[in-house]
């Protein structure tokens, strides 16, 4: 396996584009949107509204060679980019009218590996394209009104539903249900796909495994190299629990050690915990890193129902704190959070400087 070429060294390939968002990120703390999943759950879909007219009959009907698609589909929200992109599409306004600059594409699980659950493995280059241009005709429908404040759609790139560091077989330590080299190639085929659908940025979101997001960044460079140019990545991890680690057991520092030499755009944290509980990992990482900060958690902590109770105003209270305390570029909310959340947040934050960046790159800025 050949090592791409650095991609720092390459052009940016929508270099208009990056300037607009460098520019917005030295001038205010920049508002990412919420919980997709949990927008979804409200909209009530079953079993039809998922398979909609092309998977209606159990197979693919637009590959009458492909796989049969005779078991559930329901839970698949990747593939109502497919069948219900009303819906996904009414979510991203929402959350652009609440006040997101920074839409997050409907693609989590939109990788070979995730979908391979579902037998649909060979839809992920065109979930990944259709979720990206779906994000951005809504960016761009809300960026005529304010043609002063552009909108921008991060492409995302989920964990999986494997990790290649643990194995999942407690009797069998050395077992792995994974490779880095499965990983790379199906997080590469995603990639594309964002790419070509008019991502303008790239995030490997919630990451409990680094060797996992390792595997993805490789495959962000191939796919960089390939083109001849590159966009802007994100990285943001989880912390799984108070533990205050990761679930392949790296702190908050030592996370941001392993991924520093991608040089990402930003850096942070999402999922898993509620934002008092991630207060001190985020100031870690405000401490230590060279780039933006990002942090969009969870609606506090699941109940005994799996629901998250924290209300807008007491999230957006403590998130506040962390944008007076100067640790915030982008800030933003995982699960359990609702349009409601991201206005109450955009309304909190709103006049608050931005986390200023550390020497050099403060003066680039």
């Amino acid at each position: 396996m050949q090592r791409p070429m650095n991609a720092r060294t390459l052009p940016w390939l929508h270099p208009t584009r990056v300037a607009a968002l460098e520019a917005a990120l030295a001038r205010r703390i920049l508002i990412i949107d919420g919980a997709m999943g949990t927008m979804i759950q409200g909209w009530k879909l079953d079993e039809p509204d998922y398979r909609g007219e092309r998977f209606a009959d159990g197979y693919d009907s637009r590959h009458v060679h492909g796989p049969q698609c005779g078991h559930d589909l329901k839970g698949n929200n990747d593939l109502l980019l497919l069948t219900r992109p009303d819906v996904i599409a009414a979510v991203h306004t929402a959350y652009l009218e609440a006040g997101a600059d920074l839409v997050e594409t409907n693609t989590f699980n939109a990788t070979s590996v995730s979908q391979a659950d579902y037998h649909l493995e060979h839809l992920v280059y065109e979930l990944n394209k259709e979720g990206a241009r779906l994000a951005r005709a809504c960016c761009d429908a809300i960026e005529a009104t304010t043609p002063d404040r552009p909108r921008f759609v991060i492409g995302v790139l989920g964990p999986t539903s494997r990790t290649a560091s643990i194995s999942p077989d407690v009797n069998d330590p050395g077992f792995r249900n994974t490779s880095f080299d499965e990983l790379r190639s199906a997080y590469r085929e995603a990639t594309d796909g964002l790419i070509d659908g008019g991502a303008d940025t790239i995030m490997v979101e919630t990451i409990f495994d680094t060797l996992n997001a390792k595997a993805a960044l490789f495959a962000i460079e191939e796919a960089f190299d390939a083109r001849g140019g590159r966009l802007p990545i994100m990285i943001s991890g989880t912390i799984t629990d108070r533990s205050g680690r990761t679930l392949s057991g790296q702190t908050a520092e030592a996370f941001y050690a392993s991924m520093a030499h991608s040089r990402p755009l930003s850096i942070g944290l999402n999922c898993a915990l509620g934002a008092a509980d991630m207060r001190e990992h985020v100031e870690t990482l405000a401490r230590v890193a060279t780039g933006y900060v990002s942090a969009h958690p969870n609606a506090g902590l699941p109940n005994a129902f799996g629901e998250y109770d924290e209300t807008p105003e007491e999230m957006a209270a403590t998130l506040r704190e962390f944008a007076e305390s100067g640790l915030l570029n982008l800030v933003g909310g995982c699960c359990g959070t609702t349009p409601a959340h991201i206005r109450a947040i955009a309304e909190v934050v709103h006049g608050l400087p931005p986390r200023r960046l550390p020497g050099a790159l403060q003066e680039a800025a």
